[in-house]
């Protein structure tokens, strides 16, 4: 494998597609391989242009390429897509990255190390538990305006919830439903304390 001049991966989660292409671009092979496979191949291949889609795990993949000394781009995908011959499948979209890699003017994605990941994982975690609060509160307000308590959107309004269900001023709402809306605010405390 030594003639390999590009090895264009469609990646997946258990199986990969690879092609790989000689310098002048003609097709050595196109095969699909497990995640094994894929490993061990990046290993023993001699140094050569590892390109792929960028996409969430490109990124853990281009930092395995680059630890055996390739030259590994990351190319977005809207680049890629209009070299996709026939129907979309792995062994089309492996093709089209390899011709899409050799074009010129073509601009890619830096692999982005580890801890720039971690970063990005924790701001999105931050941001799914600050949309599962809302959803939370909302779907509290919700249940409560069924029985006519109207509370003020906000975590900061939850006071009044609080006050409500401790001073016994929503006789109207069924033991059942006080249960329910302080299994909501045990929840909600938790994410906040999270958040």
């Amino acid at each position: 494998m030594s003639d390999v001049h590009v090895l264009a991966i469609d990646l997946a989660k258990r199986s990969f597609q690879v092609c790989g292409t000689a310098r002048g671009g003609a097709v050595l092979f196109n095969r699909t391989v497990s995640r094994a496979k894929l490993m061990q191949m990046l290993r023993t291949q001699a140094t050569c242009i590892v390109a792929m889609e960028a996409c969430a795990t490109s990124h853990y993949w281009g930092r395995v390429a680059q630890s055996h000394g390739h030259d590994v781009r990351l190319i977005p995908p809207i680049y890629v897509k209009p070299f996709v011959k026939r129907q979309k499948n792995g062994a089309a979209d492996a093709a089209a990255i390899a011709e899409a890699v050799l074009r010129p003017n073509i601009h890619y994605v830096a692999v982005k190390s580890a801890e720039h990941q971690a970063r990005a994982v924790a701001f999105r975690t931050h941001q799914c538990f600050v949309r599962q609060r809302t959803q939370l509160i909302n779907a509290l307000r919700g249940h409560l305006a069924e029985f006519g308590i109207v509370v003020a959107q906000g975590p900061v309004h939850l006071r009044e919830v609080v006050e409500l269900l401790e001073n016994g001023e929503a006789e109207a709402i069924p033991g059942t439903v006080k249960d329910i809306a302080r299994l909501y605010l045990d929840q909600i405390d938790v994410l906040g304390g999270r958040i």
